[in-house]
């Protein structure tokens, strides 16, 4: 059997299991709901041995049905007391948790659960990989550039605080429903950078996180409630950068510049998707955000037939833009990126000298990247070497040091 497909199946299906069992059940109960989950993934693997079912999605649904009695007899044991639980659970009722209506409410509760305003922000991105999109405390460690140990408190932190404070499993109303969704949004992006720029050393890209990103935004946008321009905007976004994924790899697993890609195999039907969304969200409100303007910049580059013919100025412009209305490291970096291909250098060194390379951590590379493309670009050889060395010096991928080392030969 395909690794890659069970995996991403078993992700998918873990985080819609944990929000259905956790609608029936409770947050108090989510150790033996997750421990439950993952039992009924180790009885799939041994009933798989040589192959998948012809629809294992519903396999593992009918089993995890299964063992939503299994749950119950066991609370029911557990806390006859105080009968938390009644004598019984009837199959139709059960049933109704497994509507596919049921199950993207469900999954929608957990996601706005897990960026209550009541943990803490770095707690919410964890616990929400955690229990949304089902991964595991190093993969979630990868994403958010921590320890697993650091990971593990962090999880703990969330489920004592949902229990502590009786948060409620629900999506928020009123003014609470757009700060929540504002967070929802920022946690969906993180999701699809870990895929798209992925911290993997041995992995440029990791599709399935992609996938599931894009998942969960299409999720939100189900909710007429939730269709707000920022949400059109990250749809956009997503679907803007998940059209070149295709073309961002080659087989020897080498990170290939958007200057050198294959635009042939850049996925059109997305881009059509992406533009409509970003349509809508215009619609929607005049009010831009940085969704809407990292959003432009991509369509630019989607727009030009070849690399020639790119419209820097209109991505400078756009740039600029974002700079203003989020101001940091990463979008300086970038717009000096942009300026050294306008051939505006002056421009290029000042934006690059107002970056702390600090910030980027363990991004920083790509700023003395940026810096060996200036100095070569001002026929400074002796300096532009010495920030591409700093750069094969950084811990970077394989894939990444080829394409520096590339680099390095085109600068001597």
């Amino acid at each position: 059997m395909d690794n890659l497909v069970i995996s991403h199946l078993f992700r998918h299906q873990f985080g819609k299991m944990v929000s259905i069992l956790t609608n029936i059940f409770g947050f108090e109960h989510l150790t033996t709901i997750e421990d439950a989950i993952q039992d009924t993934f180790i009885q799939a693997l041994k009933s798989w041995p040589n192959k998948m079912p012809d629809n294992p999605e519903a396999w593992l649904t009918a089993a995890a049905k299964n063992r939503v009695i299994d749950i119950f007899r066991s609370l029911n044991a557990q806390s006859e007391r105080n009968n938390q639980f009644s004598n019984s659970l009837e199959k139709e009722e059960i049933d109704a948790y497994f509507l596919d209506e049921e199950i993207s409410d469900s999954q929608l509760k957990m996601i706005f659960t897990a960026c209550h305003p009541t943990l803490d922000a770095k707690d919410q991105i964890a616990f929400a990989l955690k229990t949304i999109s089902g991964f595991n405390t190093k993969e979630i460690a990868a994403a958010l550039l921590s320890k697993e140990d650091s990971i593990k408190k962090r999880l703990q932190r969330a489920r004592k605080s949902i229990i502590s404070n009786q948060l409620k499993f629900e999506i928020p109303e009123g003014t609470d429903l757009h700060t929540r969704l504002t967070r929802v949004l920022e946690v969906i992006y993180v999701i699809f950078n870990e895929g798209f720029h992925s911290n993997k050393k041995d992995i440029i890209v990791r599709k399935e996180l992609c996938g599931e990103a894009l998942r969960l935004i299409k999720l939100i946008l189900k909710n007429p409630n939730l269709r707000t321009s920022d949400s059109y905007a990250l749809m956009a976004l997503l679907c803007f950068h998940s059209a070149r994924l295709e073309s961002k790899v080659n087989e020897l697993n080498e990170l290939i510049p958007i200057s050198k890609q294959d635009r042939s195999k850049w996925y059109f039907p997305l881009i059509a998707i992406g533009n409509d969304a970003m349509n809508k969200a215009l619609e929607i409100s005049p009010n831009h955000s940085a969704y809407h303007y990292e959003a432009a910049i991509v369509s630019e580059h989607l727009r030009a037939p070849t690399y020639e013919h790119t419209d820097w100025k209109s991505i400078a412009y756009w740039y600029e833009k974002l700079n203003e209305f989020n101001n940091n490291a990463h979008t300086s970096l970038n717009l000096a990126i942009v300026y050294l291909e306008l051939g505006e250098l002056e421009q290029a060194y000042m934006s690059l000298i107002s970056i702390d390379e600090n910030v980027l951590v363990d991004k920083a590379y790509l700023y003395h990247a940026t810096m060996a493309k200036y100095y070569h670009l001002s026929q400074n050889k002796e300096l532009s070497i010495h920030h591409i060395d700093i750069v094969l010096l950084s811990e970077i991928s394989p894939a990444e040091k080829s394409f520096f080392e590339k680099n390095k030969l085109e600068y001597s």
